[in-house]
């Protein structure tokens, strides 16, 4: 399975995430809110114009806008 990010996920797929391909304070902060290598995530909510994607990660549901969500990598969960 090729990597995919979380922008490329529709409702409902889920992914374990494997890198960020990101540097700095976006990178710190996506870390502090539970974007870690190794965890699941789930998209769960897309606004109407699809940007921002909400997801669910560790418990916590969080709307990333596209540009962001394009750097957290990993690979889909069957």
């Amino acid at each position: 399975m090729r990597d995919f990010s979380l922008s490329d996920m529709k409702k409902g797929e889920h992914m374990i995430i494997e890198k960020l391909e990101t540097e700095g304070r976006l990178r710190r902060r996506l870390l502090d809110m539970g974007f870690v290598p190794g965890t699941r995530a789930e998209c769960v909510l897309i606004s109407p114009f699809g940007d921002p994607k909400a997801y669910l990660v560790r418990g916590a549901v969080i709307a990333l806008r596209r540009k962001d969500a394009a750097t957290v990598l990993g690979v889909r969960e069957e």
